[in-house]
């Protein structure tokens, strides 16, 4: 019986493209760096411009296993741009061009790294059996549900349930090594601790516990009589005193431990004594009084965005993170594309550590780069759109000036620093001449051919300083060299000997003379020769520069005519393209008259 695997199917599946590894190439002019360095400050980011299918592409040499944390907003597919199409079209354009996405992005995580999803609920099904099949089901962190906006007048005029949520799809490269980072959120303090302890400094054998009320009418009141006032005024009594803030709480015999049940016995012999039980290994000790263990409220506190705050655990259900007014952060606009700054600042609290690289190919007006930079990560981001130089580049200055203030930066203290490189895609590098011959593009210098061919035939393109046949490497022995001349047997010779015995070169050039492949291979053990550019036609699609999610720019296919409309001109003749079946009614058409 042959097995088979439970996978999400579509048109076209099986048609993936073979993409070019194209190279980036720097612009230094749209590249920013602040006026000094320091040592936390980061230089070596990266804004690159073009299709972010080729950017990854173009990424994975140098950046697999090397990412911490992907987060990605792809479009939603929310049919405006499909009106004219086929849902199954739909659906198999979308699924088939984020599964080659996904499968790159899979590439450059490391094994402790994991990917974020962003998605409204258009495609996330869908996209959740994708991410179970390139990542595995085992993988699958959490599905979080954002509240990402809230009813208006304008937003509840038509009738039924009013959709307020997206929703963030998680995976773990492997779930086995992925260590996750705990999270808290701010919350209302939680009344139930409604006692006060007067006296923390003494012995806790002489403690004493009052109500919480009696300790605060003591306390400085507030300068407001507002209601709202009031009550803010008794929260921040209760945060700022957390240590002393406490409650009773009953204990299970059959639920607690067995010393802590003992220890609840012993303390009923003994009211209003306190009783303690010392705790290793980082847990907490126990405090019991009249049968009742005395829970403190300072593990509920924490400090949230810079603040000292009431905090509850962190679930998959995030309401607490605004959306109204983020329309200026990073001083850009970017309608119902951009993302809060906290939104990205949690994810990557709780999937990053300092200095840890992150990824975002859908990065439309920056956010995730400008949030990775605040807080200390390393960050690639990918976008085509012009926006890239219109709301990114600008927004990243900001930051790295110091200047942009909103969003995270107070939170954080970011104070400006550090630096991005700016790159775009290099041009195909096979395009047909006038004759319709495959060359290599005219736009190519020799450098940019050699680091052409050295990544796509998996070499390091790393010019030597002293050996001019040196272009790049795979392994300390093994070297690439990239010529577009044609090399005569003794040219071969002379190279073949500055390599040595004890290396290896490949040899990239436009052809060779006065000696045969065979006798080539037999003479220089040490070269292999490659032809310029037959090397790598068959390679990948060249001159493809859009893998856009954007099917709206796809040509419309020609209505199908009605069968009253079929004229042929002759209709004994099969029609040009049709199968045998549609020419049948043809063959015996005169049949019905004889």
């Amino acid at each position: 019986m042959i097995k088979q695997k439970l996978e999400l199917t579509w048109i076209g599946k099986d048609k993936r493209p073979k993409l070019e590894a194209r190279i980036l190439l720097e612009d230094a002019e749209k590249s920013y760096h602040a006026a000094t360095r320091s040592e936390q400050a980061i230089f070596d980011n990266r804004l690159i411009f073009g299709d972010n299918l080729l950017a990854l592409k173009a990424l994975e040499q140098e950046f697999t296993g090397e990412v911490s944390c992907i987060y990605i907003d792809p479009p939603f597919n929310t049919g405006e741009a499909f009106e004219n199409y086929d849902d199954g079209l739909e659906h198999s354009i979308w699924l088939g061009l984020m599964y080659e996405r996904f499968k790159l992005l899979s590439s450059l995580l490391n094994k402790r790294g994991s990917i974020f999803v962003h998605l409204n609920d258009d495609e996330l099904d869908y996209c959740k059996v994708l991410l179970d099949e390139v990542f595995g089901r085992s993988n699958f962190v959490n599905r979080i549900t954002v509240e990402a906006r809230s009813p208006s007048a304008f937003s509840t005029v038509n009738p039924g349930v009013f959709k307020s949520s997206e929703y963030i799809l998680w995976y773990a490269k492997d779930k086995s090594e992925f260590i996750e980072n705990s999270g808290r959120v701010s919350r209302s303090p939680d009344y139930a601790y409604n006692k006060w302890l007067d006296n923390p400094d003494e012995d806790f054998s002489q403690w004493r516990l009052v109500p919480l009320m009696d300790a605060y009418e003591k306390s400085p009141p507030s300068r407001s009589r507002r209601p709202d006032s009031l009550l803010e005024h008794f929260n921040d009594f209760i945060v700022n005193n957390a240590r002393q803030v406490c409650r009773l709480a009953s204990i299970s015999d059959l639920g607690a431990g067995e010393k802590i049940v003992q220890l609840k016995k012993e303390s009923l012999k003994a009211p209003g004594r306190v009783f303690k039980l010392e705790r290793s290994s980082g847990l907490d000790d126990v405090y019991i009084i009249d049968g009742q263990q005395l829970i403190f409220y300072k593990k509920n506190v924490a400090e949230i965005d810079g603040k000292l705050s009431a905090t509850a655990l962190l679930t998959n259900v995030w309401k607490d993170i605004a959306w109204e007014g983020i329309a200026n952060e990073g001083g850009v606009t970017f309608r119902k594309g951009k993302k809060p700054e906290r939104l990205i600042k949690r994810c990557l609290e709780l999937a990053t550590n300092p200095g840890d690289l992150v990824l975002d190919s859908f990065a439309g007006s920056g956010t995730t780069g400008a949030v990775a930079h605040k807080m200390g990560r390393r960050w690639i981001m990918v976008e085509l759109g012009e926006h890239c130089h219109t709301h990114i580049i600008p927004r990243l200055q900001k930051v790295i000036d110091g200047t942009d203030q909103g969003g995270i930066s107070k939170a954080v203290n970011w104070q400006g620093g550090g630096g991005f490189r700016y790159y775009r895609l290099a041009p195909t590098l096979i395009v047909n001449d006038a004759w319709g011959n495959p060359v290599i593009n005219p736009d190519y210098n020799p450098e940019m051919l050699a680091e052409a061919l050295a990544k796509l035939e998996g070499f390091t393109y790393r010019p030597s300083e002293t050996l001019w046949w040196q272009h790049g490497f795979s392994s300390e022995r093994d070297f690439i060299y990239v010529t577009t001349q044609t090399l005569s047997a003794e040219q071969l010779q002379a190279l073949s000997d500055e390599v040595g015995e004890n290396q290896s070169l490949l040899v990239c050039c436009a052809a060779w003379r006065g000696i045969t492949a065979a006798q080539a291979a037999e003479r220089f053990p040490n070269l292999s020769l490659k032809k310029i550019p037959k090397m790598v036609l068959a390679r990948c699609e060249w001159g493809h520069d859009d893998y856009s999610l954007n099917v709206a720019n796809l040509p419309m296919a020609e209505p199908e005519p009605m069968p009253s409309e079929r004229l042929p001109e002759n209709r004994n003749k099969a029609a040009k393209g049709k199968s045998a079946a549609d020419n049948q009614e043809d063959l015996f058409a005169g049949e019905a008259n004889e």
